[in-house]
């Protein structure tokens, strides 16, 4: 019998054909600093700061803002507006949803602040947002103000 038709050879054969590749992977170093040293045009978009759960910041105030009375939080120093009340107050009919203003803040490079529990506890208490939310978040009037011109003006 000839080597080439022997059942080791046969089954050698049949072994290095379903056997994976070796493939060597090189370090290159060179291409590494060119990817650290590449400059982004964007800002990458951050996950929103919580307000902190402290006395003063959780002082609530009705403002009035565009002829319409809103909740709102002296946070560190910044009057912020209750998103989701004003969003049902101004934007509800303007866009789909939330959803679609935080993909807008997202956009316009605007970082809303989340707040904190109490903060939800008494904007629940209130009414201006849904007995069943557990989450909301915070917008200065100058921020919602840019929110709400790219809404009307978009077309």
């Amino acid at each position: 019998m000839s080597q080439e038709h022997s059942s080791t050879n046969d089954s050698n054969s049949s072994m290095n054909e379903f056997s994976p590749p070796r493939i060597s992977l090189q370090y290159d170093y060179q291409d590494e600093q060119r990817l650290n040293s590449i400059k982004f045009d964007k800002t990458i978009y951050e996950a929103a700061p919580v307000a902190r759960n402290t006395v003063e910041n959780n002082r609530v105030r009705i403002i009035n803002y565009r002829g319409t009375k809103l909740t709102s939080f002296n946070v560190d120093g910044r009057q912020l507006l209750c998103l989701p009340q004003a969003f049902d107050f101004f934007l509800k009919n303007l866009v789909g949803g939330l959803h679609t203003v935080y993909t807008k803040l997202k956009r316009l490079e605007i970082i809303p602040i989340v707040c904190n529990v109490e903060q939800v506890r008494i904007l629940r208490s209130l009414g201006a947002i849904q007995p069943g939310v557990n989450r909301c978040k915070l917008l200065a009037p100058n921020e919602f103000d840019i929110l709400y011109s790219d809404c009307t003006n978009s077309g």
